[in-house]
């Protein structure tokens, strides 16, 4: 590795490494706007300038462009590296606007820490600034071009790395622009990133425009429950109101960015109509009162029907600490029946798909992006999972080559990033269309991964031809993989099957999501959801329970990743939105209105304590389980897959 000296400091750094991370890796920030690490060197800022003072080149040199090489002795201190750097802030302000006090981006804008690291502070510059009209760019991002400082990030995301074609750069010299054609949405399905690439605030956040400073947010790491891929981000809430998403950075998952659907689904979380208040065949009570209600209809419907004839029903959106808490109710009451899924082709593809994971071919988007040949196979990965399909461009970029199996196959190859499959958006990568995973040279290849759904005839396929590559399943829920794999160790079967039986007379359902249709000769004795489904309408005591962010939790992502997510936020009814006869007494009082709900997992530990258990205060996990309670929110995650011998 090459030997190199940054202010005084003698370092060791990976072939290929720039100046600038080797100076960011031993804690030296050397101020810059165009650089990224996940969008590499551009040289269109300058601002991140250093003195060579010995070594191969020498003189005041661009970091982000110059690789480390050995016997380098590099100052960020030198006078004249130093004056460079402050001209160039300066030269960046004489047009950009001083409206800080207004911008959504202060406290958490890279110009302003840069500004003022450079040591500029006093405007010199009396003449006029530089103008431009903004664009609508659609409902969820707003747009200030006249913050723009030319970094050229926003461009080179949108185009390059996430493969948009709607939007871009226009003109030259001091009068570039960058927008679209016309106004309009932006169609990329990961455009809000632009929000958190962009160094100033061009790019901001319309979803929580004027809302909060950086400062004034609840935030802590969390997991994007929008699929089974277990994205990181940071959730951001005020007066317990979800204002925004960011993504947070994970080299093993998402990397740096997020996909839309999971930055934008605040709705959810502050809907007016979500369950936040207990109810006993429809009446409103305490949770406590609640709770003691479930037990009086326990009581009289095993008295009926005997344990037997209760199921106890869970989903994937469940956190593994709800799950496993299930497994614990239906032993103490002896329920008959225990489902994690509604259908049985889901239950069966995703039991199927976890047994063939383990730790030597569970592929990771890190091993996607790294891949040199991908596959896909009987899944639409914009519409079921968008940010595998940005790690699969990322892939291509690189090289690899990629294949669509699909029965419609033409005779020869197909190219192009306009192809749709079955109605979808574009992918957007190139790929070449073959009929078979047979088909598909994957024994040539070094690094292949198989992508695949949760389909029967797509596991029939990967068993019999994808020897040798790594596999990533797309599955239906964050933690369909924990669910699969409790359904075998408890045997849980699907509620369709069991449904099917007969034997099913009542059901306790914990953020189950059941088909409308469910015979109404089964009572819902206890519904506990934070969505408001129809079963909360049929349940003879609704039992409203937190959302992700109002909670700790984990979630198993698609390759067997468990992830522990922080609580965000206290839960409670959002302030803003209430009118005069809904808004609450002013009262002292512990607990906020609406905020008498608890986790599901804490739903079904105050069922076990009236049941003669014990009281717990946190999810006891137990056996395999038990590597779970030291998992650090700020982690990686660890595995919990096994290595087949």
């Amino acid at each position: 590795m090459p030997k190199l000296i940054i202010d005084d400091i003698p370092l060791d750094v990976p072939e290929g490494t720039n100046v600038l991370e080797a100076a960011r890796s031993i804690g030296i920030t050397i101020p810059h706007f165009c650089w990224h690490p996940a969008l590499g060197k551009a040289g269109a800022c300058r601002a991140c300038a250093v003195k060579m003072l010995e070594g191969p080149v020498k003189g005041v040199q661009m970091s982000c462009m110059l690789p480390v090489q050995d016997g380098m002795v590099v100052s960020t201190t030198d006078r004249e590296a130093v004056a460079l750097r402050r001209a160039v802030i300066e030269w960046l302000m004489i047009n950009h606007p001083h409206d800080c006090p207004v911008c959504d981006e202060g406290g958490e804008c890279q110009l302003q820490d840069f500004t003022v690291a450079g040591g500029h502070g006093i405007r010199r510059y009396d003449g006029l600034k530089r103008t431009h009209v903004n664009q609508y760019l659609g409902e969820y991002i707003e747009h200030e071009m006249n913050r723009c400082i030319q970094c050229y990030r926003c461009v080179r995301f949108y185009q390059e790395y996430a493969g948009g074609t709607d939007f871009g750069v226009m003109g030259r010299s001091g009068s570039v622009y960058f927008g679209r054609q016309q106004d309009g949405q932006l169609q990329s399905p990961f455009s809000g990133n632009l929000a958190d690439i962009c160094p100033t605030g061009v790019f901001t956040d319309k979803t929580a425009r004027f809302r909060a400073r950086y400062w004034d947010y609840d935030m802590a790491p969390s997991v994007c429950p929008g699929c089974s891929l277990g994205c990181n981000t940071v959730p951001m809430a005020r007066y317990r109101e979800l204002l925004k998403t960011t993504a947070r950075r994970n080299d093993a998952v998402n990397g740096w960015f997020i996909c839309d659907r999971g930055r934008f689904s605040n709705s959810a979380v502050n809907a007016p109509e979500r369950p936040r208040q207990a109810r006993v065949d429809g009446e409103a009570v305490g949770m406590d009162v609640a709770l003691d209600a479930v037990m009086e209809r326990l009581a009289e419907f095993f008295d009926v029907h005997g344990p037997e004839g209760l199921a106890i029903v869970g989903s994937p959106r469940m956190s593994q600490e709800a799950a496993v808490m299930a497994a614990r109710l239906r032993e103490v009451t002896g329920a008959g029946t225990l489902c994690y899924f509604g259908d049985a082709a889901n239950s069966a593809g995703t039991s199927e798909a976890v047994a063939l994971l383990d730790l030597d071919n569970a592929a990771s988007q890190e091993d996607v992006r790294r891949a040199d040949l991908v596959v896909l196979l009987e899944c639409t990965l914009l519409g079921e999972a968008p940010m595998m399909a940005l790690a699969v461009r990322q892939a291509w970029r690189n090289g690899a080559k990629v294949y669509l199996v699909g029965p419609e196959a033409p005779s020869g190859p197909v190219q192009g990033t306009a192809q749709r499959q079955s109605g979808a958006e574009p992918l957007p990568f190139e790929f070449e269309r073959v009929a078979a995973l047979a088909d598909v040279p994957v024994s040539e290849a070094t690094r292949p991964v198989v992508i695949c759904g949760g389909g029967q005839k797509g596991l029939d396929d990967v068993r019999s031809a994808a020897s040798g590559a790594k596999l990533a399943f797309i599955l239906d829920g964050p933690n369909a993989f924990g669910c699969a794999l409790l359904a075998g160790e408890q045997g849980a079967i699907p509620f369709s099957e069991a449904l099917g039986g007969g034997r099913i007379k009542g059901i306790i359902t914990l953020e189950a999501d059941l088909p409308s249709g469910l015979p109404p000769e089964i009572r819902v004795l206890a519904a506990a959801d934070w969505v408001p489904t129809h079963l909360l309408e049929r349940a003879e005591v609704v039992l409203p329970v937190t959302s992700w962010v109002e909670m700790d939790g984990t979630y198993i992502n698609n390759e067997g990743r468990a992830q522990r997510f922080k609580q965000v936020m206290r839960p409670g009814s959002p302030i803003k939105g209430a009118v005069p006869e809904q808004h609450p007494p002013r009262i002292h009082r512990h607990d906020a209105p609406g905020g008498d709900i608890l986790p599901s997992w804490r739903i079904v530990s105050e069922l076990l304590e009236r049941l003669g258990g014990e009281r717990s205060e946190q999810a006891c996990f137990s056996g395999k389980w038990k590597m779970l309670e030291s998992l650090d929110s700020e982690s990686g995650g660890i595995m919990v897959c096994e290595r087949k011998q």
